[in-house]
Parts: C-alpha cells; sequence; structure tokens
C-alpha cells in the first residue's frame, strides 16, 4: 500500500471515532449544567460538591477529540460560569479552557468510550481543574487560600462516579454516522 493510501486509511479511522453532536445539543446541554449548579444547591445544598460544568467540558472534549474545539468550549462554559457566580470574571474561563485543550489531546490518543477510562479521565481532570484553580488564585488574585489536596481527592471520586452516569446519558445524545 502506498503512504497516500494508508494516510487516508489512518484519516478515516481517526474520522470515525470523532463523535458528533447536533448544534442545539452543544448550547442546551452545558447550558443546563450551568443552571445546575447555580440552582440546584440552592435547594439541595448536599449536591453542592457537583462540578457538572466542568463534566460537561470534559466529556465534550474527549468524544470530539478537537483541542481547539475543546479548548473554545471550555473557555465558553469558564466564562459563563463566571459571569453567573461571585468569582472575578476569568478564573473558570482561564482554567476550563486549559482542561478543555488537554481533554481533546488525550481524547485523541485513548479508547475513551470505556467506563474505567471515563472514570479516571473525569477523576483525573477534577483534581487538575482544583490544582490549576488553586494556582490562578494564588498567582493572579494574590488570595492564600488552603492547599486541600484531601478534599479534592474525595470530592474527585463523588464528580467522577457522577460524570459516568452523566457521559452514559450524553452518548444517547451522540448522531450516528
Amino acid at each position: 500500500m502506498s503512504y497516500s493510501g494508508e494516510r487516508i486509511l489512518l484519516s478515516s479511522q481517526r474520522e470515525s471515532r470523532v463523535s458528533r453532536f447536533r448544534f442545539w445539543v452543544m448550547l442546551v446541554v452545558p447550558l443546563a449544567a450551568l443552571l445546575f449548579q447555580i440552582y440546584v444547591p440552592l435547594f439541595f445544598r448536599f449536591l453542592s460538591f457537583l462540578d457538572l460544568p466542568l463534566l460537561v467540558v470534559i466529556y465534550l472534549a474527549v468524544m470530539r477529540r478537537n483541542p481547539v474545539s475543546g479548548l473554545l468550549m471550555g473557555a465558553a462554559v469558564g466564562l459563563a460560569q463566571d459571569s453567573l457566580s461571585k468569582n472575578p470574571l476569568g478564573m473558570y474561563g482561564i482554567v476550563n479552557t486549559l482542561v478543555g485543550y488537554f481533554a481533546a489531546s488525550i481524547g485523541m490518543k485513548l479508547d475513551v468510550d470505556n467506563l474505567t477510562m471515563r472514570l479516571l479521565l473525569a477523576y483525573f481532570f477534577y483534581i487538575l481543574h482544583q490544582f490549576l484553580y488553586w494556582i490562578m488564585e494564588r498567582a493572579l488574585l494574590r488570595h492564600l487560600p488552603p492547599f486541600d489536596w484531601q478534599h479534592w481527592l474525595v470530592l474527585g471520586l463523588l464528580n467522577a462516579l457522577v460524570g459516568a452516569a452523566l457521559f452514559h446519558f450524553l452518548d444517547k445524545l451522540r448522531v450516528t454516522a
């Protein structure tokens, strides 16, 4: 087989792994996650540990397998999250942008349809998100938040479990080729 034939084969294999979503899904799902993050903890305090916008960014970035779209999705969701919260504008925007980019980059290399891999990715990216936010808070805002890694590990596990269920639901919204 010639070099160009192999190149087309690799390109078509990569394209078959990329998930497609309808335009409304790309708008409604992050918006629903943002509204959940804002309003549900007001009535159910025990659900305040969930970071649904982050889980949505991770899922969409990993499944689209395109670093640029992951970066843009993370930036859009992060800035929307900042504008709807008490946080300074840009903190979640920067951190979610980085997480979206890294998640999409890893999604290009790994089989992300596996439940175990999804749990590990959601856990890892939650911890990464918290760590990056901690760094940004120290560097940009000159706050000295505690480095509460034990709390992050527990909340990462809870978010990963919820993320696995959320990812299974969001799989049903993918466009089949």
